[in-house]
């Protein structure tokens, strides 16, 4: 139970009820991207290694080739499937007052997943992620109130590689109150493991799809393919209700087609064709539809994230998402820019905006660099100024007799000023107030030479220092120790 004292820690920030709308695909251009979708999935195939998921597409009659994995299903089973899914469901969090809503009017940012490489908050210096980072990173998200879930942000390198992924959860959970995504279950043993610790801040397993604590984000093998380990854990998470979303990165010109309605439909069609199976399987299941597509670096070929073809995709994906009426778990904030500058801004705010204009579910990315390989603490404070700047956007012009504040202008009058008036004591606390901008006197900043990175490692730091989540249950700790051991062994 959250201790007294920490109520105002626990507010999330999530964007609803937005002013502002975008259309970047028609009726008819979402029409035709599914129909190529279907016909891709139907003559071409998509790659399922896995035993288990060849045997539930023999058994409603799909084409399955055992020898190259490769399935091929007829458009109306697809799209029976996809209409099993719920179009709307919570995110659980081990603290119940910071629930998160998927129901296509909130967009709810995350941290980003999964680093390899850190910039140390304390030395500056760029080094492999560890399992302390994990448990840091958890704690200043947990005090953050732009964050509203975590997707595990690094790799803990220094954990046994056959539990690192549970280690992740384990630290994470220790460290925050927040919903836990993460995208590093690989195979059926880390599964059921995880599915076990969840289970336990649920109450029971039978209490996992009221209170689904943890979702999972498997990564497609793109061009239209699939790991095996991730559609085998995939489906235990289905099972028990814990909502499962397959995340396509299809990079313009090496894993997908140059042109961008081309790469739209081949990162389409491996999305739709996991999560019909998931339907398929366990029909109603939470599933949601996730994607990070981007164009290839035309010198290097290199997955770099950045870039219009990321904003437009970011926008685009999300009708989609909306087409077939499940939640989007959507790649905002990416940047391949090697630290905190303006390329890092630019890239940052254009893709979280226009994510967030369609409204996306999920956003995730806030606190990376170099093509999501790099965590910057910096970063992230930044990252997470930048959505509130779009979350000040959404909210529009509200036009009321109290907004058009005619008394407060009759009472100034022409040559005035409003400092004194009582509608502007009442309002102004309505303005943004940013943390990180600077707006000093040219003269101030001369003397000083600091910017919105010192300010931002700055805030980190203190946060890191002084916040202290409420703890995880002894007993719930213990017990997971021991199912973490159990997999090692």
């Amino acid at each position: 139970m959250p201790r007294e004292g920490l109520m105002s820690q626990k507010n999330i920030k999530t964007i609803s009820n937005p002013k502002l709308k975008l259309e970047v695909l028609t009726k008819e251009d979402v029409q035709k991207i599914h129909n190529a979708t279907l016909q891709i999935i139907e003559k071409v195939g998509v790659r399922f290694p896995s035993k288990r998921a060849l045997e539930i597409w023999e058994a409603v009659g799909a084409e399955v080739d055992h020898e190259k994995k490769i399935v091929r299903v007829k458009p109306q089973v697809i799209e029976d499937a996809i209409k099993k899914a719920p179009p709307a469901y919570k995110l659980a969090a081990r603290d119940p007052q910071q629930d998160l809503q998927l129901d296509g009017n909130h967009v709810n940012l995350g941290t980003d997943g999964c680093g390899v490489e850190v910039i140390d908050i304390n030395t500056g210096e760029k080094r492999t992620s560890c399992l302390q980072d994990v448990r840091d990173i958890a704690r200043i998200a947990d005090a953050t109130e732009e964050v509203a879930f975590h997707w595990v942000a690094v790799s803990a390198q220094d954990a046994p590689v056959e539990a690192r992924g549970l280690h992740e959860l384990k630290a994470v959970w220790e460290s925050s109150t927040k919903h836990v995504q993460t995208e590093s279950i690989y195979n059926v043993e880390e599964a059921k493991a995880a599915i076990e610790m969840a289970a336990l801040l649920a109450g029971g397993k039978d209490k996992l799809k009221d209170r689904p604590v943890l979702s999972l984000m498997q990564c497609t093998a793109p061009p239209l393919g699939h790991d095996g380990g991730s559609l085998d854990a995939a489906l235990l998470a289905a099972e028990v209700g814990i909502p499962t979303g397959f995340m396509t990165m299809a990079a313009c010109a090496t894993t997908g087609p140059t042109t961008m309605a081309g790469n739209l439909a081949v990162g389409n069609a491996e999305v739709i064709a996991a999560t019909a199976l998931l339907q398929i399987a366990f029909p109603g299941a939470p599933v949601f539809y996730a994607a990070a597509q981007t164009a290839s670096d035309l010198k290097t070929g290199a997955y770099t994230g950045g870039g219009p073809e990321d904003f437009l995709f970011g926008a685009a994906t999300n009708v989609l998402a909306d087409f077939y009426n499940i939640p989007l778990s959507m790649g905002a904030f990416a940047t391949g820019a090697k630290e905190p500058n303006w390329q890092a801004g630019l890239e940052g705010a254009m893709s979280s905006f226009m994510a967030s204009v369609v409204m996306s579910d999920m956003l995730l990315g806030c606190g990376f660099l170099h093509g999501s390989r790099i965590w910057s603490y910096a970063e992230m404070m930044m990252d997470c100024e930048i959505f509130s700047i779009v979350h000040k956007m959404m909210q529009g012009i509200e036009v009321n007799d109290e907004t058009l504040a005619m008394d407060s202008i009759a009472n100034v009058g022409p040559g005035g000023h409003y400092l004194a008036q009582k509608h502007t004591r009442k309002h102004m606390r309505e303005l943004f107030m940013p943390q990180f901008m600077d707006r000093r006197p040219y003269s101030e900043w001369e003397t000083k030479k600091d910017d919105a990175r010192d300010w931002a490692l700055s805030k980190a730091r203190k946060t890191l220092k002084e916040h202290q989540p409420d703890p995880l249950d002894e007993k719930i700790g213990q017990e997971m120790d021991r199912i973490i051991k159990s997999v090692e062994k």
